[in-house]
């Protein structure tokens, strides 16, 4: 990354910290990815219960592998079979802990996602004592519009292809706002505010992360 585009990542992630603190929030900037995986592990106690949503970012900074070391206990449904995946989907729910990112976050303040199942977006709304989002300044933008401008056009198309999914998208690289059986663009969630009640932190990192 150049220095130009690290400045500019820079500049975005802070004007996006402050507006989410305004929203009740509780933003803080991490300039790095290793500042970042610190950050969230210092919110994590030893013994707490982890819930991870289906993440490229949390998967790019490792974080279930180091919890792991830690001996914290991980909920994590990637890669389980249908009905194991569905068990392990409601602990996450339940969990200590939810840990997982966004697909937008605007420059207004507020989280966009759009989910196939919902628990992502269900756990991120209520359930588990302590929530942490942690997204790459890439993923900021303007507004609601431009949110949901950037999950049809990548953030959709590029977890389509992750997942290896017989969607129109895979092939397109855009939403075509299909009927497949395997589209996983299913309920969308917008965040206004942190939840009434919740104990809501987010880390936008200063560097590229996930889609």
């Amino acid at each position: 990354m150049s220095e130009i585009e690290k400045k500019h990542l820079e500049a975005l992630g802070k004007q996006a910290v402050k507006a989410l603190n305004a929203k009740r929030f509780i933003a803080q900037f991490a300039a790095t990815k290793e500042e970042a995986v610190q950050a969230i592990l210092s919110l994590i106690k030893d013994k707490d219960t982890v819930g991870m949503g289906g993440s490229e970012t949390t998967e790019e900074l490792k974080l279930k592998s180091e919890l792991e070391k830690r001996g914290n206990i991980i909920y994590y449904h990637q890669g389980l079979p249908p009905e194991e995946s569905r068990i392990m989907r409601c602990k996450e729910l339940t969990a200590d802990v939810f840990l997982t990112s966004t697909n937008a976050v605007t420059l207004e303040g507020e989280l966009i996602n759009v989910d196939g199942s919902g628990n992502r977006v269900a756990a991120m709304s209520f359930g588990p004592k302590l929530v942490i989002v942690v997204v790459g300044a890439n993923k900021i933008v303007q507004d609601e519009a431009a949110g949901r401008k950037r999950i049809k056009l990548q953030a959709a198309p590029m977890n389509a292809t992750r997942l290896s999914c017989k969607t129109p998208c895979v092939s397109t690289g855009i939403c075509m706002d299909c009927n497949s059986p395997e589209r996983i663009c299913m309920i969308t969630s917008i965040l206004h505010m942190a939840p009434r009640g919740s104990d809501f932190h987010i880390i936008v990192v200063g560097e590229t992360l996930g889609y």
